[in-house]
């Protein structure tokens, strides 16, 4: 085991976090001082601690000798002075500015000069929480996720007036523990919460555009989107739910505030609105989605509808069309090889960042359907199929190019007229968010990417995700998305359009 840069660490608050970040240490043979001015509180977390060492021996996962040595380290501190010996003191309270700075200040007056102080915000400024300091160069972010032993990564902050050799210990120390350290500038969100932006909020803007209901929504993203690693493990709504409106709504509103309106992070009126009525969530029994048991109730998927003769098929020119082709004829679809459609034909079209109505200039609308082929739609390589037609689509051929599209048992979604899709709209956000934060130098492009993927769990970093549907196809999205919106959400940045200017990887420095 590595040496640990500091020798004992004074935690403040023995909730679900600083629980948590004590019970890490210890593990890792570093001893420690739980404080909450909760006694009853700071009981039960020490009693927790010690019933999870129990599970984890008889589990065969810790021995006993190692357990009753992490016992040992951990001492419940009954005032804030008896972390004056601690080297390090990390605050886990509550997230309200005023609170951590008076904390600190008290700290101030405890510990030693050289001792460093952290704080585990999630969405505060650590220079507003170091400025009320007497030596705010001692100040530092330091992010766990929850819970604390299985998410292995920690954000390391940066603020404004810290001493880079506090960075360096922190850096140090999280290594320890065998999590991953990414060094982040004290920034709103950090790396984590400001890349988890383009999920869960252009998620709710497509819904607050009606484009398609909320079950729908979860599915597309998390059958739809495919890289070589896996999918998106929930839906952003079944996300919301778990995580708690109450908690996901104020940081949502929180980052936005924070960089002064900025639209890519425009918080949706649904949150709001359902965060007032108190639908948070599974702990609420209502969310999104009802819970009952426990259980998600979600709508039945729609019918197939059934179609007994289907009608020719006219692909529309563009770069996805072999793509596209190429699916409907192992599909059994009868592809028509004309300069135009004829006078029956379905007409299909590919268009990227475009909705289907933009995608049918010049095309006879009214049998004109959309198919979303940023992800695979051959049959074998898809597990959902993503339709969209004009508003002057026919049933009948809406109808016809679902029963064409699920003739392989593969679902079909069926969403309202809308620009970029789902998929295509929130996994460009989520690649555009992720190199705006490269652009700023908030973190470099590999700890960015290492940092969402363990802390979100997504199947990559957003540079990774711009990488493998290639640079320039997101930026198509975006630029076409921005063009037909007006939205300035949807603007592309200089790191990417750079980047596909020029061929080069998103994760490329300069």
């Amino acid at each position: 085991m590595s040496t640990s840069p500091f020798q004992r660490i004074g935690v403040v608050g023995s909730g679900a976090m600083g629980r948590g970040i004590a019970q890490l240490f210890v593990q890792n043979g570093i001893a420690v001082r739980l404080y909450d001015n909760n006694a009853a509180a700071l009981a039960a977390a020490a009693a927790g601690i010690a019933d999870t060492f129990a599970k984890l021996v008889e589990k065969g996962r810790l021995s006993d000798e190692n357990a009753a040595a992490a016992r040992a380290r951990l001492e419940p501190a009954d005032t804030l002075a008896a972390l004056a010996d601690c080297d390090l003191v990390i605050e886990a309270i509550v997230e309200r500015l005023d609170v951590k700075r008076e904390l600190f200040v008290q700290l101030e007056t405890i510990v030693a000069d050289d001792a460093v102080l952290a704080t585990n915000t999630s969405s505060l400024s650590v220079t507003a929480i170091a400025a009320a300091c007497r030596r705010p160069q001692r100040v530092a972010g330091y992010h766990f996720f929850n819970p604390v032993p299985l998410m292995k990564v920690v954000e390391v902050v940066d603020g404004v007036r810290t001493d880079p050799a506090v960075i360096e210990r922190l850096v140090a120390l999280t290594r320890v523990t065998g999590h991953l350290p990414v060094v982040a500038q004290d920034t709103p969100g950090f790396i984590v919460n400001h890349a988890g932006r383009g999920f869960g909020t252009e998620a709710l803007k497509a819904l607050g555009e009606g484009a398609a209901d909320v079950a729908a929504i979860d599915r597309i993203l998390r059958e739809q989107v495919v890289f070589d690693s896996g999918g998106f493990k929930l839906g952003p709504f079944e996300l919301l739910d778990l995580t708690g409106l109450d908690v996901s709504q104020p940081v949502m509103e929180s980052i936005y505030r924070q960089y002064y309106d900025e639209p890519r992070f425009r918080p949706s009126v649904i949150g709001a609105q359902r965060l007032a009525a108190g639908l948070f969530g599974r702990k609420a029994g209502e969310g999104f989605y009802a819970y009952r048991d426990g259980r998600q109730q979600a709508p039945a998927e729609p019918a197939v509808p059934a179609v007994a003769v289907l009608p020719p098929v006219w692909v529309a020119p563009g770069p996805r069309a072999a793509a596209l082709r190429e699916a409907v004829a192992a599909l059994k679809g009868v592809l028509q090889d004309t300069p135009r459609p004829t006078e029956h034909a379905l007409v299909l079209a590919a268009p990227l960042g475009l909705d289907a109505s933009a995608a049918a200039e010049g095309l006879p609308a009214e049998r004109t359907v959309a198919v979303d082929t940023l992800f695979p739609v051959a049959p074998g390589r898809c597990r959902r199929r993503v339709l969209m037609p004009t508003p002057a689509t026919r049933p009948d051929y809406r109808d016809a190019a679902h029963a064409l599209f699920a003739a392989d048992g593969v679902p079909v979604s069926m969403l309202r007229d809308s620009p970029g899709f789902v998929a295509q709209r929130v996994v460009a956000m989520i690649v555009s968010i992720g190199t705006e934060i490269a652009q700023q130098r908030i973190a470099s492009p590999a700890d960015i990417d290492s940092a969402v993927r363990t802390g979100l769990g997504y199947p990559l970093g957003p540079l990774a995700m711009g990488d493998a549907l290639g640079a320039s196809t997101v930026l198509e999205i975006l630029h076409n998305m921005h063009r037909l919106t007006g939205d300035p959400r949807y603007r592309p940045g200089g790191w990417l359009r750079r980047r596909a200017q020029l061929g080069l990887s998103l994760l490329h420095e300069d």
